[in-house]
């Protein structure tokens, strides 16, 4: 069936207050005139202070929107120099001239007489952002933060280009690793030698690049004064309700209570592909030996069932997704030359997002376009508000709406799955995902600790330690005999250690507010589901605890927390 979209109201951009309706970013000259005069500006009153925010806020935005498009159309073709150059161009010849102003215009923020007759409760969180942005610049970290963003987009123009030739057929490895989930073993192990030979390829690339990275990370730190990178990032992320501490105390929180019940599941699925030794291209299959599920077959299919699921659940949510329909703001097949991975990102100015992803058809790939759905609900919840910092949370906000969608939506799945026993098994399978997201992101974070609290490491050494904190939390019972040369290299898959480093505790975070959302959702729908909206249409204008509050749930990562929700987990898997 067809979702008719005839009763949508597509948003229009609102219209300019500051800057003109016909203005375009096209070069540091076009800019510089709107800076000058925010720089300059006499401020008489409490109101002049307000629409001085506000006109700022609406030049950030069309910035924002129009760096984002760059962005948006450098992924979706990685071997497109004109984007590249594009994207290039505003990360090297206008962010850098944009910084100074933007210190300039927070110390004329947080100096004016006028500031204190604000709504102290409406800009809290705003200004301490603001504060905590003064603190940590440091002119001379301009060109470097420049040649990082640079250097970030090299990750994607290599992993991007990786592609693999299976029975004659060449495919991204995206859609090569669709065959890790065929029921022929011997399938499944070309496959998956196949995909860690093409990435073993660019190895050194690789270490070369990210070594580069970590040079210039660690620059940067010193220069802000902070004794390593991570100390900075947590500055720097707006880290005020965890520390350092909190994640080590959460990695071994996960250790404790989902590594056993991992290693259990991996012991069943052993027993029931009546295998002596698993192997890493077993973890994929489903273990009952049944055909890989297909809930799609294109992604205009995706789509379509997604709108559906999003409307079952509940009008409005329907909506968001059939405007971005509307309005093109969807790429979601993989296919060459496309960078890796997936995201929404938000567009200031319109207030609509965009979707990328590289879909095939597997069921990673309905759960990426629910989660990536979630987010863009959230940009929707959000587009109205006064301040353009109001409508970007913190991820660990932010990653909690795309989480709690993957498990709300799971009660209209038959949208996907008409036969219940595939149903039934897309569940489980996802459910067990879900607690496989802890270890791996336990994995991910401590390895990042690690790193920038040893800037002199050696690539040996960054390799060894990766392998002890993989084989601490990952897939016990999995024998690598005769794999071991991969294994030192599987970190580089991970795009966030490369492109938005630190980026990644959050997801676990996250997902434990996402289950007990769920839980909430369970025992009452409609509560749970506006309890979810109350919290996202939040913003940024509260702290993350007072968000989860609103969501009716709370912001702990405690071995008890994590250990009641994961037994709620398993309750509702053993119903399936």
């Amino acid at each position: 069936m067809t979702i008719q979209t005839t009763n949508l109201i597509i948003p229009e951009r609102k219209p300019r207050l500051y800057l003109a309706d016909d203005f375009k970013v096209e070069n540091w000259e076009t800019l510089q005139p709107y800076f000058d005069e925010l720089k300059l500006r006499d401020i008489h009153t409490e109101d002049d202070l307000e629409k001085w925010m506000q006109d700022r806020s609406e030049l950030e935005s069309i910035l924002s929107e129009d760096l984002g498009w760059r962005y948006i159309r450098m992924t979706c073709d990685t071997q497109n120099d004109q984007t590249t150059q594009a994207f290039q161009y505003f990360v090297s010849e206008i962010e850098p001239k944009i910084a100074p102003y933007d210190h300039e215009l927070n110390l004329k923020l947080m100096h004016s007489p006028y500031l204190a007759g604000l709504d102290k409760e409406k800009y809290k969180i705003y200004l301490r952002g603001v504060e905590r942005a003064l603190e940590i610049f440091r002119e001379e970290n301009i060109p470097l933060q420049t040649e990082i963003s640079t250097k970030q987009q090299q990750y994607a123009a290599i992993t991007g280009g990786m592609a693999v030739v299976l029975d004659g057929e060449e495919m991204t490895l995206q859609r090569a690793s669709d065959r890790l989930k065929r029921t022929d073993r011997a399938v499944r192990e070309i496959a998956w030698r196949t995909i860690q030979e093409r990435r073993y390829q660019d190895r050194e690339k690789l270490d070369i690049l990210f070594d580069e990275l970590l040079q210039l990370r660690n620059k940067v730190a010193r220069n802000a004064d902070f004794p390593n990178f991570r100390d900075y990032m947590f500055a720097a992320l707006g880290r005020f309700d965890y520390t350092p501490q909190d994640c080590f105390d959460f990695h071994q929180s996960i250790q404790e209570t989902i590594v056993p019940l991992l290693t259990k599941i991996d012991e069943e699925r052993k027993q029931q592909l009546k295998l002596d030794v698993l192997r890493p291209w077993d973890l994929d299959v489903d273990p009952s030996g049944k055909k890989p599920l297909e809930p799609f077959k294109t992604g205009e299919e995706l789509l379509e069932k997604t709108v559906q699921v999003f409307y079952a659940l509940d009008p409005f949510l329907g909506d968001c997704l059939a405007t971005m329909r509307e309005m093109g703001h969807l790429d979601l097949e993989s296919r060459k030359g496309k960078a890796p991975g997936g995201y929404n990102y938000p567009l200031d100015e319109i207030g609509v997002p965009f979707i990328f992803m590289n879909a095939t058809s597997s069921l990673r790939d309905v759960i990426t376009m629910l989660h990536e759905g979630g987010h863009a609900v959230h940009s929707f919840l959000t587009r109205e508000m006064s301040l353009n910092a109001f409508k970007h949370p913190p991820s660990e906000v932010a990653e909690l709406a795309s989480m709690s969608m993957e498990l709300i939506s799971m009660d209209h799945w038959d949208t996907f799955f008409e036969n219940e026993d595939e149903l039934r098994r897309a569940k489980r399978t996802h459910l067990e995902s879900v607690l496989e997201t802890f270890p791996w992101v336990a994995t991910v974070d401590k390895f990042q600790h690690w790193i920038y609290e040893h800037p002199e490491q050696t690539k040996e050494q960054r390799h060894g330690e990766w392998v002890n904190i993989f084989n601490t939390f990952n897939h016990k019972l999995v024998s690598w005999e005769g794999l071991e040369q991969y294994k030192p290299y599987t970190w580089q898959k991970q795009l966030h250690i490369y492109e938005v480093p630190f980026y990644y505790i959050e997801y676990a975070m996250a997902q434990l507010g996402a289950i007990a959302i769920w839980k909430n959702y369970k025992e009452n729908p409609a509560a749970g589901l506006a309890a979810y909206k109350r919290a996202l249409s939040l913003g940024y204008t509260v702290s993350i605890g007072e968000v989860y509050q609103a969501a009716g749930i709370k912001f702990d990562f405690s071995t008890d927390y994590i250990r009641s929700l994961v037994d709620f987990v398993r309750a509702e898997m053993e119903k399936l």
